[in-house]
């Protein structure tokens, strides 16, 4: 227990590795030993009776099992209306209990080295058995191409091995009995009888529907699409490997139906924001439980909100130290069924990451090596020096300041009035945006393995910069490796991966998207003849490059590790148990330079130059013990699982803030500070422990039923509160499995699926039902004063979210044409929300729960077809459409809250509520808004009545790929129906100084005037409500508009190089295009981030090359 201890706790990222790694090696070696097993005569191994029983021979073959190292293989029907066997309370030998049971069975056994016992009939004749020789061949498709990856395996036993990269194999047999199946995902399985073949050659033929072949990850337990009673989304890794994105989440937008997926900056690493079938919880986030190798991990980030950068906020995900090319699969749990064994974390959807593994077969060696570069796709029309000057002198001069425009002492308010150059011009967007974005990735792996011990290890390494002016980067290394064994009777196995990330973020503080669309097109020249920031005067203070004096440096440290050890007790009984282990570590460090402000300001390093630092980690620890029960009897199939839950994490967070410095040159070291200041010092601790249960049942693959259940406890809740029951029941009919349906040659698959059931949230953080306090920096005889930072709620209770779903599963013409429909209703309730309290409590808000209810209903539809699919060529399109609906079902008495003006019953959680605009009054050139009340004032209570909401109406996905000999072509549209902010939201009218698009220089200018834009102004009208027109117009339905779109999300195009071309190695070079082109109506940028804050995402092109050798 003590090194378990230390384990958990190292400081060190790499001491966690090592120790990780030396304890997964050790148990690694013992497994090797456990499997290694001598030679043993039959007659002098004893079977202990422990009381007088009647067994079934297959019960004795389980018995015999139990307590020897002997398998047996035989036909599952062979003894069935047997006789069954009397035994006594003793102890027998082996050969005797065997003659005993098989005394009325005419068989013929055959023992081989691996203390494997074949049983055939007697009337069948079983050739004398030889010592194992080897087979070895070759897998291609029809056209002759190579297929690697194919399980090459000997039927009945649990020997396999992978071919290799040219399709190559080689395989030990026992007897020229033995029959070899070869199995590949998107192609039809094959038998081949040995016999006397020591070669086989064999072309696989593409099949059409992977309904069984594919194995689904549920979590702890696994199925096939054919027969999962719940809905399970799976994107494999041909779908991410190749498209250039640093976060898996980038790679599955607008591929799952169910699934919204919004990236919230172009900037690398950037982040993204996920929601699966829509907003739960009114306070809750909607972040799904994420969940890699087993392990949870955390998609919050450790960034300290008081310190951040600004470009930081829409920039860390976590989930950025996963490589996608490391990933095998990522699955998708969406209804009740799938999810509710995961109870309480499971109610925004379960994201399960499942990372690449070794195959058995020859050492293979492949490198992955791209480069892409990526452009701002759009830029904005904005004014002109000479549009822009003409509507700022006329704002001037319509607010009664034209007169002051000769006065040097007012050059001050206009500069790029009177100071700056007249004629002069500068795209801004070009300047500060325009630039390219190289990304630069290489990876490379090695993997093989014997039968029962298979490894690869995979390293990579990636730079991407930016398109901003200076050399501004994200470099990201990764190291994966894994490693698999079970031991030679099959009974013990053993698997160990382990996941690290370094990452460096070197990026400006703040995005200089925002000033590309708003400076002055006549601003001066951002560097001096000496190279010196251009301050012009102390005119110029919104310098884009005051920014490069301002480091911001991030980095972040990563580790995932899992121990997956399992046992067969008997043939259908086995005991296994996950350990899980992740630690994130992140600093950073932001620096505020005083000649990084305009010397007008009067600042020098000693009283104007700042730096903060965050110092964070994260630790995170969970055991899973778990049984599970396998058991058949005359076509009734029954599965059992138990297991529990233990989990801990813990986090750090330390951050100060020194001012004052010598030099500014000192500025990186806190020590020099002449005053340091701890914001933040936070240590909290979360436990987490469930019990939970799986009880599946399967009648002749028709009847299919799936009960889960788990318990929950939490530490964020207090005595009494602490425990939630959560579970679901889910079920499934396969109607073509009934006889009037059977061997229709048009109708292949039908399944009707439904389930019910219940899970839960804690997302409110930690220690909210107790009084917490914090050191202030307050001092008290000089010492830090404790202050009120949260007070008590002793009552706080889970939320819960109650999740129907009905589906419909159909497939043609042998699965050529495949459709899955679902329909689901979700309701969350026990809503914990905070409630708002007076100011003279000191506190803003204390949480709570309510009795409002939230619901979620909505339709998805899946298609997959295979077009055509000849000789040589095959074309297959997959479609995904998803129509949500979000609704306040429940909120008793939210007219007298607080939330009235957020949030109304039978309306979207995402409505907002706006000002009615009534466009530009022709005689005053002002904005004008309907008054609601009629008391002659526009005000944001009584007059924001209207509402507009952007739950999308509609989103999904659109792909095809053509596939001829050794060129593929797959293209994918993203596409979705929705609202989105335009360029009113700014808050900017004409005259301002900040540019504004063409559009708005259609303004007012005299009365009589019909326009769509107001008169202008300099925005120095303080008397009357002109400078809040802007605003007001900003949050009125005429700042939303339509921002739906078609996007060609993603192109790529791959050709595998002949081996005569290729010096023999399996080699493919790719280009890859993301974002080409959108169609949408959308003209104030980008429709997916509709954000002028922020960079949106890029046009890429990509160069890859594959090696395997």
């Amino acid at each position: 227990m003590k090194n378990q201890t230390n384990w958990a706790s190292p400081k060190s990222v790499g001491n966690k590795l090592l120790l990780l790694t030396m304890k997964g090696y050790l148990l690694f070696f013992c497994a090797l030993a456990m499997g290694m097993n001598t030679d043993k005569v039959l007659s002098q191994q004893m079977v202990v009776i422990a009381t007088d029983q009647v067994l079934t021979v297959d019960e004795v073959f389980d018995l015999i099992m139990e307590q020897t190292d002997y398998n047996f293989i035989y036909q599952v029907d062979l003894f069935k209306g047997k006789p069954k066997v009397e035994l006594k309370k003793g102890k027998i030998k082996v050969d005797k209990l065997l003659q005993l049971s098989l005394a009325d069975s005419p068989v013929i056994l055959d023992l081989t080295d691996s203390n494997t016992i074949f049983i055939q009939p007697q009337t069948m004749s079983l050739p004398q058995r030889q010592q194992d020789f080897v087979v070895t061949g070759k897998v291609t498709n029809l056209d002759g191409v190579p297929l690697s990856g194919v399980t090459v395996r000997i039927k009945n036993m649990n020997r396999g091995v992978a071919t290799d990269f040219n399709g190559d194999f080689k395989i030990m047999v026992p007897d020229e009995s033995s029959v070899l199946v070869f199995t590949s995902i998107g192609y039809r399985s094959q038998e081949i009888s040995v016999g006397k073949l020591r070669t086989v050659n064999i072309s696989l033929e593409e099949s059409v529907s992977e309904l069984d072949e594919v194995v689904l990850n549920a979590g702890y337990y696994k199925t096939s699409q054919r027969k999962a009673t719940g809905n399970i989304a799976r994107i494999d890794k041909k779908t991410i490997e190749n498209q250039p994105v640093n976060n898996p989440l980038g790679a599955l937008q607008g591929y799952v139906s169910g699934v919204d997926i919004r990236q919230t900056t172009g900037v690398p690493g950037g982040g993204f924001e996920i929601e699966i079938r829509g907003r739960n919880f009114i306070n809750g986030g909607t972040n799904p439980l994420f969940i890699v190798d087993g392990v949870p991990f955390s998609s919050e980030s450790l960034e300290a909100t008081r310190v951040g950068s600004q470009i930081n906020q829409a920039n860390v995900s976590p989930l950025n130290a996963l490589n996608p090319q490391d990933i095998e699969s990522i699955e998708i749990l969406k209804e009740a069924d799938a999810t509710a064994i995961y109870g309480s974390r499971g109610a925004n959807g379960v994201v399960l990451i499942t990372t690449r593994k070794g195959k058995a077969g020859k050492t293979q060696f492949t490198a992955n090596l791209s480069t892409s570069l990526g452009k701002v796709s759009q830029f904005r029309n904005l004014m002109t020096t000479d549009q822009f000057l003409e509507v700022r002198r006329e704002g001037a001069v319509q607010d009664g300041y034209g007169s002051f425009l000769e006065d040097p002492a007012f050059d001050f308010f206009w500069p790029d009035i009177t100071v700056w150059g007249q004629d002069r011009y500068t795209d801004w967007q070009k300047e500060l945006i325009g630039g390219t974005a190289f990304r630069n990735n290489v990876q490379l792996s090695i993997s093989g393995g014997s039968d029962q011990t298979q490894f690869l290890i995979s390293g990579a390494h990636q730079k991407q910069t930016t398109v901003f002016p200076g050399d501004s980067n994200y470099k990201k290394t990764t190291v994966h490796s894994n490693v698999n064994h079970q031991s030679k009777d099959g009974r013990f196995s053993l698997n160990f991966s382990t996941n690290y990330a370094i990452e460096n973020n070197d990026l400006l503080r703040q995005d200089p998207t925002s000033l590309a669309y708003s400076l002055p097109p006549n601003a001066p020249a951002v560097y001096d003849e000496e190279g010196n920031i251009n301050w012009e005067n102390n005119t110029f203070r919104d310098n884009p490059m005051a920014q490069m004096l301002r480091d911001y440096q991030v980095q972040t440290k990563t580790l995932i590790a899992n121990l997956g050890v399992s046992y067969r007790l008997l043939s259908s009984l086995e005991f296994k148990t996950n350990l899980g282990y992740n630690n994130s570590e992140y600093g950073s460090f932001n620096t505020f330079p005083h000649d990084s402000r305009s010397p007008g300001d009067g600042y020098t390093s000693r009283t104007g130059s700042i730096i903060d630092l965050n110092t964070s980690a994260r630790d995170s620890w969970i055991v899973e013990p778990q049984i599970n029960w396998m058991q058949e009897w005359n076509g009734l199939k029954l599965d059992v699982l138990v297991g529990s839950t233990f989990q801990q994490e813990t986090t750090e967070q330390f951050v100060q803030r020194g001012r004052g410095f010598a030099s500014n040159q000192l500025i990186q070291n806190i020590a020099a500070a002449e005053t340091v200041e701890i914001v933040d010092d936070i240590d909290s601790e979360y436990n987490y422990q469930a019990f939970f249960g799986r009880l599946n049942l399967n009648w002749k693959d028709r009847y299919i039923v799936n009960l889960t259940g788990r318990r929950d406890g939490s530490s964020r809740f207090g005595p009494g509160k602490q425990f939630g029951n959560f579970g679901a029941v889910g079920a499934a009919w396969i109607f073509s499995n009934e006889n009037f349906l059977k061997d229709n040659p048009t109708f292949n698959f039908g399944k009707i699926r439904a389930s019910y059931g219940t899970t839960g949230s804690d997302n409110i953080g930690n220690y909210k039902f107790l009084d917490t306090y914090t050191t202030s920096n307050e001092q008290y005889n000089g010492i830090n004063i404790m202050e009120p930072s949260g007070i008590f709620n002793p009552i706080l209770a889970w939320e819960e979210n109650k999740k129907l779903e009905f589906g419909l599963e159909l497939g043609f013409f042998k699965d050529r044409l495949v459709l899955n429909t679902s329909w689901y209703r979700n309701r969350s309730s026990n809503q914990l929300i905070g409630i708002p309290l007076a100011a003279t409590t000191g506190f803003g808000s204390l949480e709570g729960n309510f009795d409002a209810v939230v619901q979620n209903t909505g339709f998805e539809l899946d298609l997959n077809t295979v077009n055509v699919q000849g000789k040589g060529f095959r074309w297959t399109t997959s479609f995904n459409i998803t129509v949500p609906k979000n609704e306040l079902l429940k909120f008793d008495d939210i007219e007298n809250s607080t939330f009235a003006n957020r949030y109304e019953v039978g309306k979207s959680l995402n409505i907002r509520y706006l000002f009615r605009s009534l466009g530009v009054n022709p005689e005053t050139g002002l904005y004008e808004f309907e008054d609601f009340n009629n008391d002659g004032l526009t005000d944001r209570t009584n007059d924001r009545q209207v509402t507009r909401d952007f739950t999308p109406d509609l989103y999904g996905g659109l792909g095809n790929t053509l596939r001829y000999k050794n060129l593929s072509l797959d293209f994918f549209f993203q596409f979705k129906k929705q609202l989105g902010y335009n360029y009113y939201r700014d808050q900017n009218l004409p005259g301002y100084p900040r540019n504004l698009p063409v559009d708005f220089y259609d303004r007012w200018q005299e009365p009589g005037d019909i326009a769509p834009y107001p008169r202008a102004t300099a925005g120095l009208d303080f008397s009357g409500d002109l400078p809040y027109v802007g605003g007001y117009q900003a949050t009125s339905d005429a700042a939303v508009t339509d921002a739906s779109f078609i996007r060609l999300r993603n192109v790529l195009l791959t050709y595998r190089i002949p081996k005569g071309f290729s010096l023999g190695l399996d080699a493919s070079v790719y280009l890859q295009g993301q974002n080409l082109l959108t169609i949408t109506g959308y003209r104030f940028g980008d429709p997916e981030q509709t954000s002028f804050n922020y960079l949106p995402p890029l046009r890429q092109f990509t160069l890859g090359l594959n090696l395997n050798f």
